[in-house]
C-alpha cells in the first residue's frame, strides 16, 4: 500500500513537472514574439531583413528537432528535457540583447535550436508520464503550452507598456524559469535506452506510420500556421473591419484551442484518439467552411472559433501516437513527426499568401479546408479506434 502511494505521488509530481515545463515553452515563446517590434527597432532592420534572420530561427529548430530524437533515445527523455529548457531559459535574453543583424541572427538560431530540441524532448517525455498513467493526459500538456503563451503574452505587453527594455524582461523571464526547471526537472520520470533487437527490421524511423503521422502533422500544423499569420488579416479584407475587430479572430481561434486542449483528454478516454482526430478535424472543417462563405462578422469569428476548437485535440493525438510506435526508437520517431510538423507550420503561410496574390485571401482558404478533410479521412489508420481506458 505504502509503496503504491509513493509511485502515485511520483507520477502526480512527474505530471506536474512536465505541466510546467510546457508551461514554459508556451511562455518564453510567447514573450519573445511579443517584442518583435521592438528588437527589430533597437537593431534597425526593415521588414525584409526580418524575415530573413526569423528564417534562421526556424532553421535552428529544424535542426534541433532532428538531433534530439536520437539523444532522447540515448540519454532518456528526462535528461534531454532539462538540459534543453534550461538552454532555452538562458538564450531567450539573445535577441534582446542583439544591437546589430549578425548579432541577432546568431541568437535566433540558437534559441530556435533549443526550442525545437526542447520541443521533441518535453512530448517524448509527455509520451512516458502518460504511458506510466494509464490513461490519456497529452492534450491537457499542448493546453498548458497554449495557456502559457497566453500569459506570456500578457506579461509582455505590460513590460513594454510600462517602458521596461525588452533585456531586461527577457533575462528576468530566463531567471524565473531557470529556477521553476531546478524544482521541476528532478521530478521528471527516468527513462532508459529502448531495447532494440538484434535481428534486422525496417528502418522503423521510416515506416508507413511514421510517414502517415508525420504527414498528417504536417496538415494540421499548416492550419495552425495560417490561423496565426492569417485569420487577423483575412477578416479585416474580406468583411472591411478595422484592426481592433479583426484582431479578434486569432483571439477566438486561440481560446477555443486553449479550453478544448483541457478537455479533449476526456473525450479521447470516451471515444478514442481515432475519433477525436476524426470528428475534431470535421468540426475544423466546418468552421474553416463558415470563415470562408460568411458574410457577417459574427459568423465568421465562430467559424474561426470551430477551427480551433476542432484542432485543438487532434495533434496531441498525433505525437502520443508517434511516441507510442513498437520501434525501439521513441525519440527519433517523435522527432521525425514533430518536425514534418513544425515543416507545416512553416509552409502554411507562405503558401496561403501566394494562393491569396493569385487569387484572393478567403479563396486561399481552400487549403487549410483541404488539410482538415484529409486528416479526418486518414483518422482510422493513423491511431487506434477503441478508448484508451
Amino acid at each position: 500500500m505504502v509503496d503504491s502511494q509513493r509511485t502515485t505521488d511520483r507520477l502526480t509530481h512527474a505530471r506536474a513537472a512536465v505541466f510546467a515545463i510546457f508551461g514554459l515553452n508556451g511562455f518564453l515563446l510567447a514573450l519573445w514574439v511579443v517584442h518583435i517590434p521592438a528588437i527589430r527597432e533597437r537593431v534597425g532592420i526593415d521588414h525584409a531583413a526580418l524575415g530573413s534572420l526569423l528564417l534562421l530561427l526556424a532553421l535552428g529548430a529544424l535542426g534541433g528537432m532532428h538531433v534530439t530524437g536520437r539523444l532522447a533515445d540515448l540519454i532518456g527523455s528526462h535528461r534531454t528535457t532539462i538540459v534543453f529548457v534550461l538552454m532555452l531559459s538562458l538564450t531567450v535574453v539573445g535577441p534582446g540583447l542583439a544591437a546589430a543583424p549578425w548579432q541577432l541572427g546568431l541568437a535566433l538560431a540558437v534559441f530556435g535550436f533549443a526550442n525545437g530540441a526542447l520541443d521533441v524532448s518535453m512530448n517524448s517525455q509527455a509520451v512516458v508520464v502518460e504511458q506510466r498513467y494509464r490513461r490519456p493526459i497529452m492534450s491537457a500538456f499542448h493546453g498548458l503550452f497554449s495557456a502559457g503563451g497566453i500569459a506570456g503574452s500578457l506579461v509582455g505587453a505590460a513590460a513594454l507598456a510600462a517602458g521596461v527594455r525588452p533585456a531586461l524582461t527577457l533575462a528576468v523571464a530566463g531567471v524565473v524559469a531557470a529556477a521553476v526547471v531546478g524544482r521541476a526537472g528532478p521530478r521528471l520520470v527516468r527513462t532508459e535506452p529502448p531495447i532494440r533487437s538484434s535481428s534486422p527490421g525496417p528502418r522503423a524511423g521510416y515506416s508507413r506510420r511514421v510517414v502517415l503521422l508525420g504527414g498528417v502533422a504536417f496538415a494540421l500544423m499548416l492550419c495552425e500556421g495560417v490561423a496565426n499569420d492569417w485569420s487577423a488579416l483575412q477578416v479585416q479584407e474580406r468583411l472591411g473591419s478595422p484592426e481592433s475587430v479583426a484582431a479578434l479572430a486569432f483571439g477566438a481561434f486561440s481560446a477555443t484551442m486553449t479550453i478544448g486542449r483541457f478537455v479533449a483528454d476526456r473525450v479521447t478516454a470516451r471515444f478514442g484518439s481515432a475519433a477525436v482526430i476524426r470528428y475534431g478535424t470535421l468540426v475544423a472543417a466546418v468552421g474553416i467552411g463558415a470563415v470562408a462563405l460568411s458574410p457577417w462578422l459574427v459568423l465568421t469569428l465562430a467559424g474561426w472559433a470551430l477551427f480551433g476548437l476542432g484542432l485543438s485535440g487532434a495533434l496531441p493525438q498525433l505525437f502520443s501516437a508517434a511516441g507510442n510506435l513498437d520501434s525501439g526508437s521513441p525519440g527519433a520517431n517523435m522527432s521525425r513527426v514533430v518536425g514534418l510538423g513544425y515543416l507545416g507550420f512553416l509552409a502554411g503561410p507562405a503558401c496561403i499568401g501566394w494562393i491569396a496574390e493569385a487569387t484572393s485571401l478567403t479563396t486561399a482558404m481552400v487549403v487549410p479546408l483541404a488539410c482538415v478533410l484529409l486528416a479526418a479521412l486518414l483518422a482510422p489508420v493513423l491511431t487506434p479506434t477503441a478508448p484508451t481506458r
